[in-house]
């Protein structure tokens, strides 16, 4: 039963994760961030508030406020009770705070999967040592998350702040496949170039994390035209087309459909096992994502897209990495 538990932990873990991911792209499309400017409550409510009227503007402590725009680059000065009140923003003020609760699930089911992990520690190490990575990984990305919007989305900062992010998903994705009852193994035949599927996923793996990176300082250039440009949406594409990392994250998009198309045809050979989902998983997500590049640099670059291209590039990150552990792995 503890085998059990511990395992549901570790994927309801990941999946809140990778949920969280999507639920925090939105808020980033939408200029939510700063909905919510005080933690943990939310303009002094620990319900947030759906009208200005309701904000007991008195009680906050404006002193606060004017020390989070210094760090903003704001001047302080001009921060006062009437300027609070014009910002309120009531469809931000929500979105933040049910970003915030969508964050609830990922630290319970981490701090669950930790405790249950206590049970693996004298068996399985690995599994207690990678538990309590994935718990402190949460804990660090909580706080970068505040960093992102602290710093007036400053450039690096959100970038790294995705990096951990990955690396979250990494070690959770570890974990979910270690504490299965029996792990996943494709079997083929004796003369399948088994060497060879698992260069090209690693190969597709490591460009696909490459790919990630590069695409959350794409959308640093993004929020830089949002906030210092009058570029509007619509033109954001022509933009982009003279930044040699867009034009490079677009290329490289065409390379990981190249070898994602080649691993799954050479995963088809000579193989006694039905194909496992995370492996079907990888071709469809690049082949949306493509689909998504598409409509962002031919069309127009659409919120609601953006937010897909950010929470499907984490899925791909998970799914590429259970393949990569299947084709390393042996049957136990």
């Amino acid at each position: 039963m503890g085998q059990k538990q511990f395992f549901f932990f570790a994927k309801a873990a990941l999946t809140s994760t990778l949920v969280l991911i999507f639920v925090g792209a939105i808020v980033r499309v939408t200029g939510a961030g700063m909905g919510c400017p005080d933690w943990p409550t939310c303009w002094g409510c620990l319900i947030p508030p759906t009208q200005v009227e309701q904000v007991e503007f008195e009680k906050l402590d404006i002193a606060k406020f004017q020390r989070k725009a210094a760090r903003l680059g704001r001047d302080p000065q001009t921060i006062s009770v009437d300027t609070l009140r014009a910002e309120f923003n009531p469809r931000h003020v929500w979105t933040e705070f049910i970003n915030r609760l969508f964050s609830l699930p990922v630290g319970l089911f981490s701090l669950l999967t930790f405790v249950w992990s206590f049970g693996q520690r004298s068996r399985r190490p690995a599994l207690f040592f990678a538990s309590f990575l994935a718990l402190l990984l949460v804990l660090i990305n909580a706080w970068m998350g505040a960093r992102v919007v602290y710093s007036g989305l400053a450039p690096g900062v959100l970038t790294l702040h995705m990096a951990m992010a990955f690396l979250l998903i990494l070690v959770q994705t570890w974990i979910v496949w270690q504490s299965a009852d029996t792990r996943w193994h494709p079997s083929f035949g004796d003369r399948f170039p088994i060497r060879r599927l698992r260069l090209v996923v690693g190969t597709l793996f490591l460009i696909v994390m490459a790919e990630g990176i590069m695409g959350s300082q794409v959308r640093e250039l993004t929020d830089a035209m949002s906030k210092h440009l009058s570029t509007p949406r619509n033109e954001w594409g022509h933009a982009l087309e003279h930044s040699w990392l867009y034009l490079t994250h677009r290329s490289f998009s065409w390379l990981i459909l190249l070898m994602a198309t080649y691993a799954w045809s050479l995963s088809h050979r000579e193989r006694n096992s039905p194909m496992h989902p995370c492996e079907k998983l990888v071709l469809g997500i690049v082949l949306m994502q493509m689909v998504l590049g598409v409509v962002m640099s031919q069309i127009h670059i659409y919120g609601w897209v953006q937010v897909l291209h950010v929470g499907l590039a984490a899925s791909l990150v998970s799914s590429n990495f259970f393949w990569l552990l299947g084709l390393g792995s042996r049957p136990r």
